[in-house]
């Protein structure tokens, strides 16, 4: 009778799961879609939303479902959109999948370095090394100004049409549609791996590392591999970066938007895929009216904003509202 009910409560689990991540992508796909009408002729900001929010997606990987304090991921995002872009203007391969591919590749071993370098320690100082690195990898690329164009910019990328049918254009169709798909496939496979027995380890690290190493785990394997799995989503944002706009520049590299997408992060929610898109959204839709609504004072309102979220809704503004939910289906109950 045990194991029946069991099997019985495993099944509503999993049509449950499945329904949210119906749920997830149709709200995706209606968002873009209201984004596009909304805004035909400012799809270059939709596109960047795109790549911010797989970003921000990347950076929810190692930090709300691991724990691990870091200021530095836009070394792992602009270490993709660099990869993407040396391979077009520098060796002419301008495939957009191949593009994408190289910023995969090298995300995932800025992720590898990173890691390895940054969950050497804990707390503090983890923090500490954090922005040395993205630091470190800053400067390197304003050094290697033969490769990167250094604070001019790396130029000259120029994406074939994908599939030979879509073209780049001035527009920005093409670029919205492909981060849009990109996009989609991230948010699907990233549902299927923090729900995995390793997204489960890597929840179990951060509650109590303690406890996984006295079980047999190996709490800083999963996070090194929690890591290289981050670093080459945000490679896919950086790649999509460098073919939407077709030049990469430092500020891909810099601290400030490795800091953004931390407060992008916490806007939404931790430790939950759709907090880190909800923040990503909400903060630079925010970003973009207040700017130009007033563009002397608008730092100050989005202060208020970051402030008023973190005193009155701790859980971020996804993550605060799911808990009401989920506190008013129980009193039903």
């Amino acid at each position: 009778m045990a194991l029946v009910m069991n099997s019985e409560n495993e099944r509503l689990q999993h049509r449950r799961c499945f329904s949210g991540d119906l749920a997830g992508l149709a709200v995706i796909i209606a968002i873009g879609t209201i984004g596009y009408f909304t805004f035909p002729d400012n799809l270059a900001l939709l596109t960047r939303m795109i790549t911010i929010a797989l970003l921000v997606l990347s950076l929810d990987l190692v930090t709300g479902y691991c724990g691990v304090a870091t200021l530095g991921h836009a070394a792992l995002f602009g270490s993709g959109a660099y990869a993407a872009g040396i391979l077009s203007a520098h060796y002419g391969i301008n495939d957009p999948l191949l593009m994408m591919l190289a910023g995969i590749a090298a995300g995932a071993i800025a992720g590898l370095l990173s890691g390895a370098i940054i969950l050497r320690a804990h707390g503090l100082p983890q923090l500490v090394l954090s922005i040395a690195l993205i630091h470190l990898f800053h400067e390197f690329a304003n050094k290697a100004s033969s490769w990167t164009g250094g604070s001019d910019g790396l130029s000259g990328i120029a994406p074939d049409p994908i599939f030979g049918l879509f073209e780049f254009d001035l527009y920005g169709q093409t670029a919205f549609f492909f981060g849009m798909a990109l996009l989609l496939v991230v948010f699907v496979l990233l549902r299927f791996l923090v729900r995995s027995p390793f997204g489960m380890l890597c929840r179990g690290v951060r509650q109590d590392p303690l406890r996984i190493r006295a079980m047999g785990g190996s709490p800083k394997a999963a996070l090194i591999r929690m890591y290289v799995i981050s670093g080459a989503v945000a490679g896919v944002g950086g790649a999509l970066n460098a073919i939407s706009t077709q030049v990469v520049g430092l500020d891909s590299l810099s601290f400030t938007q490795s800091a953004e997408a931390l407060v992008m992060l916490v806007l939404g929610g931790t430790g939950s895929l759709f907090g880190a898109l909800s923040g990503t959204v909400i903060f630079m839709l925010f970003e973009d009216y207040v700017s130009a609504a007033n563009p002397f004072h608008w730092l100050t309102m989005v202060g208020a904003l970051l402030i008023a979220v973190v005193l009155f809704a701790p859980k971020g503004l996804f993550g605060t509202a799911a808990a009401f939910v989920s506190r008013r289906k129980e009193a039903r109950a």
